[in-house]
Formats: structure tokens, C-alpha cells, sequence
């Protein structure tokens, strides 16, 4: 090693140690911010009115994710870089955070408001994103020699793998010391780690931490890779194999059997995802130094002349189901998957072609892998932003198919606009409600009745071999005594309660009596079917709920229809043993045991002479 390597190990050793301060400051800024999210879901707001969902979206984005982009930007960044990447990365964190929140309809928004997928697709743009960006800052180009974008992205990966798995050590020893504690009865530790201002900012400050450890040890973050790139290379061929031996037995085995799976197209991208992240552990950075043995080269090249046919069949299926079915987001995101697939397809399957005709091995795969990465960054921003929502775009493409026939009314699925496509399909659902066609726009307001989505297939059920739910005009209640008729705001209500009542049909009709149970001058709706009694009560805003139900003991047998003896008044009332208890202004109802159940079992158990 020459004097001038030393002096310059040496300076990046130092500016390594330098970090180690505003590293920690920010794990500690995003657990505290974090911590007061916490607050703010909790209704207790720290610093911000983040209890509201607009709001509460773009923070927690920018709270979970600019810490990392900076934690990742420190050391490797020129500061002016770092400043206009992280002012970039906050601006499209808290959009997308913003979007996210907005489409979705009001009464849909729980805790903690974002959406599921958006994490993992949001996390992989900035990971891309960001090792696109620093190559090219460090070499002071907008596009860099690919061996520094290889060393830079594999890199960050070992070490972003390493600190999640040292936050996640620290926890093991953590509750492991917690169970020594409890073991001796001290329980206050860990009472302790179960407090939010307590394991938010430690998690945080330990990943910060964990970050720079792995940082100053660049060596052995460098030794670590190698390994990993080595073992993975070496299960190429065993993937290469076998998509082969796939792709050549489709045209024995036809592709009808393939798309009776539902996951055809989900499979098949997978395994192009994993073709493509072994084809580039053999490639490494494309020097001379770390070219593969004769065995893996070929496997290279094979496996990137199988993503064409692998891409193409997925997209067929895609494609059928489309034309089947339509749009959903779900088909959205796939497409975009295709797109990118594709893209990787042609540009490995070219450097292929010309490794065969003996130029430069694979180095097509370089200017592809660059620009896929480009591509699959603007792709993910687009699928999470208005411009590509896939919601907005599924529900455009199913009313038009309804609109022009393609799918009937009775086919149609109304609970993909009431309960899966946001505030867009609330609002789709709401024109149906009002078409000219009658049989759209009756089954359009049972489904706009429907609150509970787990409740929509037992109402309104859906597919070919479904068959129909009861409508308010199939409900069958009759008021006790004789010559009584319920209030029309309960019977107005029948759709809505279509799930609680659906037994009262034709020849099971239920008997329903008005009585004031509570004492509040207001009558309640009893209404008793065969073998219970449900009590609905009128709330503030007009709606009937059901606000208890009475119903026998299980180990009660031999009871008598309890419909026709509250038709003849056969009933009376008891206090309950126990009263309800109002905790924080919230009233717990009870529930009571089974006592007869509880004593036959006593003497069924008891000691016989």
C-alpha cells in the first residue's frame, strides 16, 4: 500500500467518524417525530394538528423515509446534492403521502390513513432513485461508469440489510432481558420497552447507529457482498434450468391449464424479478477482476435470452384476464411490472446476442440496467400519484364496460366501487344510482346501503354461480299488537340493515313490538326471529342500529318459536344482574355466562357414590 493510499484511507476514516454526530441527530429527529404521529393517532397532539388524515399522510411519509434517504446521503453526497435530493425526496414523499390519504373515502380512513402497498413501492423508488444519484454526484457526471453505480447500490444493500438486522438484535436482547426481569417479578423494564416515547426513538437511534458502524467498517461490508454475490450467482443455472424446462413444456401442455391458476401472472413475474437480480450477482460490476467462470457465463446468457418468453406469456395472461374482466389496480400495477420487465427483457436479451457474436460480454446489460432503473422510479411515482392512479383508471374502465355491455348489471361488481376504489368509485357508484337503467341504479343503492364490505357477498353476492341476496321488498316484519305499524325511518332503513333482518322472509316471518326498554320516552324496534330478539334503537343522525340481541343459552334445548310467542305476548322483562361500566366515557356492555349451562356441567361433573 503506497503512502498516498494511506493518507487517503486515512482523510475517509476520519470524515467517516465526523458523520457519526448528525447521524445519530437524525435517528433521534425521526424517532421523536415518529413518536409524535404516535400522539397524534392517539388524539393527543405533540407539535402538530396531525390528527387529521391530510395531514397525518404527508408526515408519517416523510418521518419514516427522509431520515433514511439522509442517513444515506451523509458522507456520500456534496452537501448542495444532498440539500436539493432531500428537498426533492420530502416534496414527493409528502404528495404521494397527500394523494394517498385524499382518494380514499372519508368513512374508509383508519389509523394509521396510508395505504398498505405504498410502503414497500415507495421504498424501493428512493433506493433506486438514490443510487442512481450518488454515482453520478461522486463522479461529477449525470451519468456514471456502471462499475461505481454496482459498488454504490450492492453495497447500500449488505448494509441496509445488516442494520435492520442489528436494530432487530438489539430488540431480542432487549426482551430477553425483559423476561430475565419478570422472571424475579420485576415487570417494570418491560413495561418500559412497550412505551411508544421509549422503543420509537431507540429504534431509530439504534438503525442510525447501526448505519455508520457499517460504514466506517467499508471492507468488511465489501467482504461481506462478495459472498453474497458469490453464493447467489452459483443458483443461476439451477433457476435457468428450470425456467427453460417450463417455457419448453408449454406448447405440450397448452396455456389454458396456466391461467386456470389465479396467480399465473404473479408467478411468472417473480421468477423474471429473480432471473434478473442473479444475472446481475454473476455480472457483478462487468471487470475483467470479477468476470464469472465459463458455466456461470453461459448461464448468463441463457437466462437472459429466457426473460422474452417469460415476459410475453405473463403478459398474455394479463392480457386475457383484461379482456375478460377489466381493469382493476391490481392488473395496473402487474402491467407496470410487465413494462419494466419488459424493458430489462430486450436490453439482456440484446446483450446476449451480442456476447454470442463474440463482442464485449453482456455490456448492453450496463445502459439497462441504468435506464430500467430510471424507468421503474417514474413508473412507481406515476401508479401513486393522480396522473396513473389505478383506482381512478379501474373504475373508468369498468363503467365504460357496463356502459357499452360488455359486462350486465347483474354481473357487474358494485363492491369494488362501494368498498375497493376510494372516493372515485363512492362517486361512480353514486351515477349508477341515478341511471335510467332501473335494474343498475336498484342494485347501485343496495350497495351504497351496504356499511360493512365483509358484509357485501352475503347481500348482494357476486360471480357466475352466485345467486341473489334478498331486497328490502322480499323483507317480511309485522307489528304486535294487531292494528301497529313500525315507523317508516325503520322500514326506510331495510337496505341498510338488509344483513340483520335477511331471515325475515316469505313463511319465516319475524314479529316486531315498539317499547321503550331504556326509559328515554323514545321506542325502541324489537324484532324477534326464531330463536333471538334484536333491538334496534334510532341515534341522533336518524339511523336505526341494532344495538343488542337476547337469545337463549346454547345448552337450552326444546325452546319454543320465539317469534310466535312474542307475537303473543308470551314475554316479559328483567333487570340485568350486572350493570354496563362506562370507562373514559366509553360504556363496556356486559356480557353474561351461561349459569344453567355452568350448573348441569357441575353436576354432570360431581363424584357419583
Amino acid at each position: 500500500m503506497t503512502e498516498a493510499d494511506t493518507t487517503t484511507r486515512a482523510a475517509m476514516a476520519s470524515g467517516h467518524h465526523s458523520l457519526i454526530v448528525p447521524r445519530l441527530l437524525i435517528g433521534l429527529f425521526q424517532g421523536f417525530a415518529l413518536y409524535g404521529l404516535f400522539l397524534s393517532i392517539e388524539k393527543q397532539p405533540l407539535l402538530w394538528p396531525a390528527t387529521q388524515p391530510e395531514v397525518f399522510g404527508p408526515l408519517a411519509m416523510m418521518a419514516l423515509y427522509l431520515p433514511v434517504v439522509l442517513l444515506g446521503g451523509l458522507g456520500r453526497l456534496k452537501l448542495r446534492t444532498l440539500i436539493i435530493w432531500g428537498g426533492i425526496a420530502a416534496l414527493l414523499l409528502a404528495l404521494l403521502g397527500w394523494h394517498d390519504v385524499a382518494r380514499q373515502a372519508l368513512e374508509d380512513q383508519r389509523e394509521p390513513f396510508l395505504s398498505p402497498p405504498l410502503f414497500p413501492f415507495i421504498a424501493a423508488a428512493l433506493f433506486i432513485a438514490h443510487h442512481l444519484i450518488v454515482p453520478a454526484d461522486q463522479e461529477g457526471r449525470r451519468i456514471a461508469a456502471y462499475p461505481r453505480y454496482f459498488d454504490v447500490a450492492w453495497k447500500a444493500g449488505v448494509q441496509l440489510a445488516l442494520s435492520v438486522g442489528f436494530t432487530g438484535a438489539l430488540w431480542l436482547l432487549l426482551f430477553l432481558g425483559a423476561g430475565l426481569f419478570g422472571l424475579i417479578g420485576i415487570r417494570a423494564f418491560g413495561e418500559l420497552l412497550a412505551e411508544p416515547w421509549f422503543y420509537l426513538p431507540v429504534t431509530s437511534l439504534t438503525f442510525a447507529l447501526a448505519v455508520h458502524l457499517t460504514d466506517v467498517r467499508d471492507g468488511l461490508i465489501r467482504g461481506v457482498r462478495s459472498v453474497v454475490l458469490v453464493l447467489l450467482s452459483w443458483l443461476l443455472p439451477v433457476i435457468a434450468v428450470l425456467t427453460a424446462a417450463f417455457l419448453a413444456a408449454l406448447p405440450f401442455t397448452g396455456l389454458s391449464g396456466l391461467w386456470e391458476q389465479g396467480s399465473a401472472t404473479a408467478l411468472m413475474l417473480s421468477a423474471a424479478a429473480v432471473l434478473i437480480v442473479l444475472i446481475n450477482a454473476a455480472y457483478q460490476d462487468g471487470t475483467d477482476d470479477t468476470r464469472p467462470p465459463l458455466v456461470l457465463r453461459w448461464a448468463v446468457i441463457l437466462s437472459s435470452l429466457l426473460l422474452i418468453p417469460l415476459i410475453g406469456v405473463a403478459s398474455s395472461g394479463l392480457a386475457l384476464r383484461i379482456g375478460q374482466h377489466g381493469l382493476t389496480p391490481d392488473r395496473i400495477v402487474a402491467a407496470a411490472c410487465i413494462l419494466a420487465g419488459l424493458a430489462y427483457a430486450i436490453g439482456y436479451a440484446w446483450a446476449a446476442i451480442t456476447s454470442l457474436r463474440g463482442r464485449d460480454w453482456m455490456q448492453p446489460l450496463e445502459r439497462t440496467n441504468i435506464g430500467t432503473g430510471a424507468l421503474i422510479v417514474a413508473l412507481i411515482v406515476l401508479l401513486f400519484s393522480p396522473v396513473l392512479d389505478p383506482a381512478r383508471l379501474s373504475v373508468m374502465d369498468q363503467m365504460a364496460r357496463l356502459e357499452r355491455g360488455a359486462v350486465s348489471a347483474e354481473d357487474f361488481d358494485y363492491r369494488f366501487l362501494r368498498f375497493e376504489s376510494g372516493k372515485v368509485g363512492r362517486a361512480a357508484l353514486e351515477r349508477l344510482a341515478v341511471s335510467k337503467d332501473s335494474d343498475i341504479a336498484t342494485r347501485a343503492k343496495r350497495a351504497n346501503a351496504i356499511a360493512d364490505r365483509y358484509d357485501f357477498e352475503a347481500i348482494m353476492p357476486h360471480g357466475p354461480d352466485a345467486q341473489p341476496g334478498p331486497t328490502a321488498a322480499d323483507i317480511r316484519i309485522r307489528a304486535n299488537p294487531a292494528g301497529e305499524t313500525l315507523p317508516p325511518s325503520f322500514t326506510r332503513q331495510y337496505d341498510r340493515l338488509i344483513l340483520l333482518i335477511r331471515s325475515c322472509r316469505e313463511g319465516s316471518e319475524c314479529e316486531a313490538r315498539m317499547l321503550d326498554l331504556d326509559g328515554d320516552g323514545i321506542q325502541e324496534v324489537l324484532v324477534a326471529k326464531e330463536a333471538s330478539i334484536s333491538l334496534f334503537k334510532r341515534e341522533a343522525d336518524g339511523r336505526w342500529v341494532e344495538w343488542a340481541e337476547y337469545r337463549a343459552p346454547g345448552c337450552v334445548e326444546g325452546m319454543a318459536d320465539v317469534a310466535a310467542a312474542f307475537r303473543n305476548g308470551q314475554y316479559e322483562t328483567a333487570s340485568p344482574l350486572f350493570p354496563d361500566i362506562i370507562v373514559e366515557g366509553v360504556r363496556l356492555r356486559h356480557q353474561e355466562g351461561e349459569p344453567e349451562c355452568a350448573a348441569e356441567d357441575d353436576e354432570a361433573d360431581a363424584p357419583t357414590d
